[in-house]
């Protein structure tokens, strides 16, 4: 087992990283602030996880809220279930929330966490990869909306993380390589010896190799750590976590939620962001195709949606947390392995990269 540490101080909590972790209360029974516990899953993770979980769990006084498993039920509707039970049950200030699912799962319950009685304690157990690399660390909570993608939500730190590599065996390969693309964005943000790491294993990582795994769960939970560390609320460095991400949440509400899974829709949207970079004159052309391989490698798509129109695209790029002023805020590449914060973007370049990028890459 490997453990990374997430330091803010008071709001300081473990990542714990490894096989068959989600059942050994041994290990983070003691992050449970009472007898009152709410597991909040969806339909595709209870019929594998939860009456395990619920019987490591005997001990305690647990319920469950079973939602519905995709991005298009992450909404305020849906965390209401959550209040609900939680005040049919009675539960109080020290009751502790458990996520038990992937990112949307997360997001919604700690949402839920974050607001109820002003706050509650709740534990991340992440079951897909995007989750245990990504939105289960830093506290990033919330809900979509029909306008924007998670517009609606609260930084609020989980207690623990518990990254089980043994889940991944049930999951279906199109996650795993949706996963796959927040891997790679810490190697191109941040970490170029990780981003070649990733180049020489992509084939491992498919096969589900538990050692190579490990490794890009370890080495990507330690690059976010640093990140939320340095930059709890998103006012500097921690936006470069978003490379990708204005183009890909575009990608997602103009195409509807769920018809492009989060990964695909940001792996999209880190060529769109690598070609803009090109435009800027920072990446050259070869820079730009080694990102399309690696996405490619990935089994991911990498060309915008044919139906998404340069003026559809502005327009929803528009409603985006990073923007300032009306202004649309991109992150961009310096090079492979450095990001430049968020910076206004040129329309015009903007469009140039829009209308190119929907030709066919030869790669």
């Amino acid at each position: 087992m490997k453990t990374v540490q997430v330091d803010l101080a008071a709001r300081s909590y473990p990542i714990f990283i490894g096989d068959n972790l989600y059942n050994n209360i041994a290990l983070w029974g003691h992050f449970i602030k009472s007898k009152q516990v709410l597991i909040v899953t969806n339909d595709t993770v209870a019929p594998l996880y939860l009456a395990q979980l619920e019987s490591c769990l005997s001990a305690y006084n647990v319920a469950n809220v079973i939602l519905p498993d995709g991005e298009q039920f992450k909404t305020l509707e849906s965390v209401n279930s959550i209040f609900e039970k939680l005040l049919i049950l009675q539960f109080g200030r020290n009751a502790t929330i458990i996520a038990l699912g992937g990112g949307v799962i997360g997001d919604m319950a700690g949402f839920a966490a974050a607001c109820y009685q002003r706050g509650i304690a709740f534990i991340q157990i992440p079951t897909t990869l995007l989750a245990q690399v990504d939105s289960s660390v830093g506290g990033k909570t919330g809900v979509n909306h029909v306008l924007g993608k998670n517009m609606i939500g609260a930084f609020y730190q989980p207690q623990c993380v518990i990254a089980d590599t043994e889940v991944l065996r049930t999951l279906d390969d199109r996650q795993l390589s949706a996963g796959l693309a927040e891997v790679i964005k810490y190697g191109l943000i941040r970490d170029l010896a990780f981003f070649e790491w990733l180049e020489a294993n992509m084939a491992a990582l498919l096969a589900r190799d538990k050692s190579a795994l490990a490794f890009a769960i370890e080495r990507s939970c330690l690059n976010k750590a640093q990140v939320v560390t340095e930059d709890e609320f998103e006012s500097g460095v921690r936006a470069t976590l978003n490379l990708g991400h204005t183009f890909g949440h575009a990608i997602e509400t103009g195409t509807g939620y769920g018809t492009y899974l989060h990964g695909e829709a940001v792996a999209i949207g880190t060529c769109l962001a690598a070609d803009a970079s090109r435009v800027k004159g920072w990446l050259t052309d070869a820079e730009v195709t080694r990102i399309e391989r690696i996405f490619k490698a990935a089994q991911l798509p990498i060309t915008p949606p044919p139906e998404m129109q340069v003026s559809r695209f502005l327009d929803l790029m528009a409603v985006d947390k990073k923007n300032v002023d009306g202004d649309i805020r991109l992150i961009l590449l310096k090079k492979i392995g450095e990001a430049a914060l968020p910076m206004t973007a040129d329309r015009t370049s903007l469009a140039q990269t829009l209308e190119n990028y929907g030709r066919i890459r030869t790669i």
